[in-house]
């Protein structure tokens, strides 16, 4: 949720004029994967549901592409960005255009860590301004440093920006 969020807002700061971020809760346990979604667009958005039918696909946690298909309803030239140190040819996804990343390495690398586990969702961030070029990387760097303030912020951002050039396709 929180990459949904701070995504909306540099989206936002980089000129576009609709933007929404909403999570999904299922009827699943605590702990269960957790769905959120961003919308962005050049003008106002109107509609208030789930997407459907994604332009891109993030996958935080790659040990959900064997639970189900996370390229379900993906628009024909979409993309899929996911955390993973394997290469995009490696994986065998069903659709998309695949970017591959590790982000939980570079969430290693700079102490990225809740409760001792790495937190990818900011390395998520840049990953994606590489993949899709709809936002800047300073802009997600920004973001992140006024949501984390100080040294958390910095490594976030930095984690931000090694994704973003190692993000590969």
């Amino acid at each position: 949720m929180t990459s949904a969020e701070l995504l909306a807002k540099a989206a936002y700061i980089d000129g576009y004029e609709g933007v929404q971020a909403f999570p999904y809760f299922g009827a699943e346990r605590r702990g269960a994967p957790v769905k959120a979604f961003t919308r962005i667009s050049h003008s106002p958005i109107n509609v208030r549901s789930q997407i459907y039918e994604p332009d891109i696909v993030a996958v935080l946690d790659p040990g959900i592409i064997d639970l189900i298909d996370v390229t379900e309803g993906l628009k024909e030239e979409g993309k899929v960005i996911v955390n993973i140190s394997k290469s995009p040819s490696e994986l065998k996804l069903p659709r998309g255009h695949i970017f591959t990343y590790d982000g939980t390495g570079i969430a290693l690398k700079y102490n990225l860590l809740v409760a001792g586990l790495p937190v990818v969702n900011t390395t998520m961030l840049g990953a994606f301004a590489k993949a899709t070029g709809l936002i800047k990387l300073e802009t997600v760097q920004e973001v992140i440093r006024e949501k984390w303030p100080g040294k958390v912020g910095e490594r976030n951002a930095e984690g931000a920006k090694e994704a973003y050039v190692k993000c590969t396709d």
